[in-house]
C-alpha cells in the first residue's frame, strides 16, 4: 500500500544523512522494517530503528545527493520481494531487481521489484472450478526445464472459484480465484520472514556434489548447513562455483555477496556456457544469480542474503530440493559492522554488532529438509562462504558460523599453496551428517560407504602424523609399515582427493567413479603392507611406478569406472614383478 495524499506522508522529511544511515522524521505511520522512499529519486530504505517520532533507515542505494529537507515517502510494507517462474536464469542485484538491462553504470531509486525475462509460460491446470483447496494445495503445473507449479499461497483457502485454462499466460497474469481472491503466477514475500511449512523433516538423504573430497569424507545432506571457510586465495569461489555447477540439485541461488565483480563475471559467464546434465539445455536455466559485489550498495548486501533465502524456499514450497550459495557472509556481516557503528550502538567482539552471532543463526536456519503445506517434500541447502581475515578462524564470524552449521570444509593454505584442489583440510573439517548418511548409502547400495570412509580419514590422519617426522629424521629412518603409511597418504591424496576443475574427466565425480578410485587405492595399499609383511623390500615399493593409478582419475569420465579398474589392475601387476 501506498501512503501519497496522507498528511503524516507530506510531513516526512529527512533529518540526517550519514552515508547509508537516514534520519526520517515520521510523525505517525511507520513501524520497523517499513520500506521508505527517500528523496526526490525514491531511494528504497528500510525502518530499522523507532525513537518517538524519529526513524532510523538504512539506504539501500547511493545517499549522494540527500540532504536534510528531502522529502521522505513511508510506503507501509516491509521489503518484500516478487517471486515468479522467471527468476530462472536471470541475474538480479540484492534487492531482486534484475541487472540484464542495466548497462555499464547501475542508476540508483526505482521501484523494488522485477521485470519478466519471459513474456509467457505454459500453464495447466490441476483442479477444477467449485474444488475447495488449502493454502500449499497445487492449482496448476507451470512448464519449464525444472518442473514448477502454481499454488495456493500461504494464509489462503476456500473454493476455486476460478481458474485459468490450459495455454500460454504472463508471469504476472491471474490464473485463478481462491475464497475471493486472486492468484496471479508472481507472488510477493518479505524477505525477512521464513514462507511457512507443515513440518521439519530429518536431513538424511545426500547431497552429491561430484567433489570427492566432500562427498566422501564431509558429506553434507539435502536441507542441512556448510561453512567453508579460508584465507585470500584457498579457493573458497572455485569450489563453490564447482557445487553450483555439479551438484544434484534442483534450484541453485548463487548468492556474490561482496566479492568482487570480476569473479561474478566469471560465475555468470560459466554457467551460462555449461550444458545441464539433467536436461539437456544451459545450466543456466535453472539458476538464479543474485550479484551485490564489492563495488556495489553496501546496505543492499545486508539484504541480499535474505532475498536469496526467499527466493530458495520459493522454489523449495514447489517440492523442489535447492541448494543456496552465499559468497560471502563475512562481507554480510562486515556491512552490519559498519551500519552499527554509524548507528552509535556499542560495539562487541572486533567492532561487529551484539547480535552477530543470532542474525547469523537466523540466516542459516531457514535451511531445512521439509513437508510443504501442499504435503510435497523439498529442501533448502545453504552453504556459506566465511572470508576470515588474515585465515584467523578464530575471528567472531567464523567462530560464530562453526557453533550452528552441522558441516566445515575448512580450506588450508599449503594445499592449496601446493596446487592440491580442492584444498579442503581433512584434519580441519567435520560433519555432523556422516553418520545419518551412513544409513542412507546403505539403503542405496552402499553398505560399504562408511567403512571407506572411515579407513580414508585414518590413513590421511597417519599420513600427516608421519608427514612431521619424517621432515626430521627422513623416510628412511622409519618403520616399513610406516614408510608405507606415508606412501599411502601420497596415493590417496593425487588419486583419490585431488581433483582437477579444469578437466573435463576429473572436474565431476559421480558417486560411482568416486568409490571406484578410493577401492582402488586402498586395494593396492593393501597389497603393498602384505608384501612388506612378506619380507619384500619397502625400497622395491616405493620404486613401483604408480602413475596409472595417479592418473585414472582423469582418463576415466566421470562416470565411468572400467578405466579405473584396468589402472589398478596394472599398479598391482608392478607390485608383484617388484616383489
Amino acid at each position: 500500500m501506498s501512503t501519497v495524499g496522507r498528511p503524516e506522508a507530506d510531513r516526512s522529511r529527512i533529518l540526517r544523512v550519514s552515508g547509508p544511515l537516514v534520519e526520517v522524521g515520521c510523525p505517525a505511520g511507520v513501524a520497523m522494517h517499513d520500506l521508505i522512499a527517500l528523496g526526490a529519486d525514491r531511494l528504497p530504505g528500510e525502518v530499522v530503528a523507532i525513537r518517538g517520532d524519529t526513524a532510523t533507515v538504512q539506504a539501500y542505494e547511493y545517499t549522494g545527493g540527500l540532504a536534510p529537507g528531502h522529502p521522505a515517502e513511508p510506503l507501509g510494507v516491509p521489503l518484500s520481494v516478487r517471486l515468479a517462474p522467471d527468476l530462472l536464469g536471470g541475474v538480479f542485484d540484492g534487492l531482486l531487481r534484475p541487472l540484464a538491462d542495466s548497462g555499464d553504470l547501475l542508476t540508483t531509486g526505482g521501484p523494488v521489484t522485477a521485470v519478466p525475462g519471459r513474456a509467457s509460460w505454459p500453464f495447466t491446470p490441476r483442479v477444477a472450478r467449485g474444488g475447495r483447496v488449502a493454502a500449499g494445495a497445487v492449482l496448476g503445473d507451470i512448464g519449464g526445464r525444472v518442473p514448477l507449479r502454481l499454488l495456493v499461497p500461504p494464509g489462503l483457502s476456500g473454493e476455486v472459484g476460478w481458474i485459468a485454462p490450459a495455454g500460454e499466460h504472463p508471469a504476472d497474469a491471474v490464473l485463478a480465484e481462491v475464497g475471493g481472491r486472486e492468484v496471479r503466477m508472481a507472488q510477493h514475500w518479505p524477505v525477512r520472514g521464513p514462507r511457512p511449512v507443515a513440518r521439519r523433516l530429518p536431513a538424511e538423504a545426500p547431497l552429491n556434489t561430484g567433489q570427492r573430497a566432500v562427498d566422501l569424507l564431509f558429506p553434507v545432506a539435502r536441507g542441512s548447513t556448510v561453512a567453508v571457510p579460508g584465507g585470500f586465495g584457498t579457493g573458497k569461489t572455485m569450489l563453490l562455483q564447482q557445487i553450483a555447477k555439479w551438484c544434484d540439485a534442483d534450484v541453485i541461488v548463487y548468492v556474490g555477496c561482496g566479492e568482487r565483480g570480476n569473479e561474478m563475471a566469471d560465475v555468470i559467464e560459466e554457467l551460462g556456457a555449461l550444458t545441464d546434465p539433467r536436461s539437456g539445455g544451459r545450466l543456466a536455466e535453472r539458476t538464479v544469480t543474485i550479484a551485490n559485489t564489492s563495488n556495489m550498495p553496501m546496505m543492499a548486501r545486508e539484504a541480499s542474503v535474505h532475498t536469496g533465502a526467499t527466493v530458495a524456499e520459493y522454489f523449495r514450497d514447489m517440492g523442489l530440493d535447492v541448494v543456496l550459495i552465499a559468497d560471502s557472509t563475512s562481507r554480510w556481516a562486515e556491512a552490519l559492522r559498519e551500519f552499527a557503528s554509524r548507528m552509535g550502538e556499542l560495539p562487541a567482539e572486533e567492532g561487529y554488532p551484539a547480535g552477530l552471532a543470532s542474525q547469523l543463526a537466523a540466516f542459516y536456519e531457514r535451511a531445512a529438509a521439509v513437508r510443504t503445506l501442499g504435503g510435497a517434500t523439498g529442501s533448502v541447502t545453504v552453504i556459506g562462504a566465511v572470508s576470515p581475515p588474515g585465515g584467523d578462524r578464530t575471528e567472531p564470524v567464523t567462530a560464530h558460523t562453526e557453533r550452528v552449521v552441522r558441516c566445515l570444509w575448512s580450506l588450508d593454505r599449503e594445499l592449496a599453496y601446493a596446487r592440491h584442489y580442492p584444498a579442503v583440510s581433512w584434519s580441519e573439517s567435520f560433519s555432523r551428517d556422516a553418520t545419518a548418511l551412513s544409513a542412507a548409502h546403505a539403503r542405496a547400495g552402499d553398505p560399504g560407504w562408511a567403512e571407506r570412509r572411515g579407513r580414508v580419514a585414518r590413513q590421511l590422519t597417519s599420513a600427516d602424523r608421519l608427514a612431521d617426522l619424517v621432515e626430521l629424521v627422513g623416510i628412511t629412518a622409519l618403520p616399513p609399515r610406516e614408510r608405507i603409511d606415508v606412501l599411502a597418504g601420497r596415493l590417496l591424496r593425487e588419486a583419490a582427493i585431488q581433483q582437477n576443475a579444469l578437466s573435463p574427466a576429473d572436474a565431476y565425480s559421480t558417486p560411482e567413479k568416486t568409490a571406484a578410485l578410493v577401492e582402488a587405492v586402498l586395494t593396492v595399499i593393501d597389497r603393498c603392507l602384505e608384501l612388506v609383511d612378506a619380507g619384500t623390500a619397502v625400497d622395491a615399493i616405493e620404486a613401483v611406478d604408480f602413475t596409472p593409478l595417479l592418473r585414472a582419475r582423469e582418463t576415466a569420465a566421470p562416470a565411468e569406472t572400467a578405466p579405473v579398474t584396468a589402472a589398478r589392475d596394472t599398479v598391482l601387476a608392478r607390485l608383484e614383478e617388484a616383489a
